[in-house]
């Protein structure tokens, strides 16, 4: 570089001589070399802790309990966890075949509902000392007392030859009857501590499956709502009503044999229910 400079002639040399010129550090646009690189440090930090928080939130993920229901909205629709296990014990016992020691809860009006639906829609309900049983274990007791009498004329005998059975409840040698409950869902109307209102969504099979039966077995679905009360140290029904559906379109699954039929009855067991 010329000591003649139009940038300080021979007294203002950056470098202190002609020879050197001094490149800054801090200046933004060098036209003797390439330009300098940005420090990486801010960048590199921004990285790692954007890896540091998908991490957390893939933890975080991973230990999440699926069995954990969530929030009830406020208009009573189920959660979107309606169909997973709750991890609660549903009952602790059973008295005469019906669960019984439901939790004193929301959880608990709702398993006590579907338990009881499937009772109520056994074969039990069509002979006289199981369904006194039965309404013994389900119905507050002086509902019970009130609702066999008038129980007993509804089974009448008449009624019970329309099904094809005998005044007994029984079904002809060689044929089963089939009777069913098979809860869907349910949805609590109202709740307190000392009574609910819980409806429960099912379908269910009634007919009788034999070669000479004239009445096969069908299908059927129903809304069953149940109002009960906290009596002693369980879930009571103090009224029940039931109406038809909601009901889906029927498949194309073929229908079975009456043997068929008859053998998965016999074969497969029912369930206590949960919510």
């Amino acid at each position: 570089m010329s000591n003649d400079d139009q940038y300080g002639g021979g007294h203002g040399e950056v470098g202190g001589t002609g020879q050197t010129r001094t490149r800054l550090p801090d200046s933004p646009a060098d036209p003797y070399g390439p330009a300098r690189r940005t420090p990486r440090t801010a960048r590199s930090l921004v990285t790692v802790v954007g890896v540091v928080v998908l991490l957390i939130a893939a933890i975080a993920f991973a230990n999440q309990s699926p069995d954990t229901p969530e929030d009830k909205p406020a208009d009573n629709n189920p959660a979107a966890s309606s169909t997973a296990a709750t991890g609660t014990t549903p009952v602790t016992g059973k008295t005469s075949g019906i669960p019984r020691g439901f939790a004193h809860d929301e959880q608990g009006a709702q398993s006590a509902a579907a338990n009881y639906a499937v009772a109520l829609g056994s074969d039990g309900m069509f002979r006289k000392n199981t369904r006194h049983a039965l309404v013994d274990g389900i119905y507050a007791p002086d509902v019970a007392t009130r609702m066999k009498g008038p129980q007993d004329e509804a089974y009448s005998t008449e009624f019970l030859a329309k099904l094809g059975l005998d005044a007994n409840g029984n079904p002809p040698q060689g044929s089963t009857f089939v009777t069913r409950a098979v809860p869907i869902g349910t949805r609590v109307e109202s709740y307190s501590a000392t009574t609910a209102k819980v409806s429960v969504w099912y379908t269910g099979m009634i007919g009788m499956s034999g070669a000479k039966s004239t009445d096969p077995v069908r299908t059927l679905w129903k809304t069953w709502t149940f109002e009960l009360t906290w009596v002693g140290e369980d879930w009571k029904v103090v009224d029940d009503t039931q109406q038809d559906g909601p009901a889906p379109v029927p498949g194309d699954v073929p229908v079975s044999t009456s043997d068929d039929m008859s053998k998965a009855i016999k074969e497969f067991g029912g369930f206590t229910y949960a919510r």
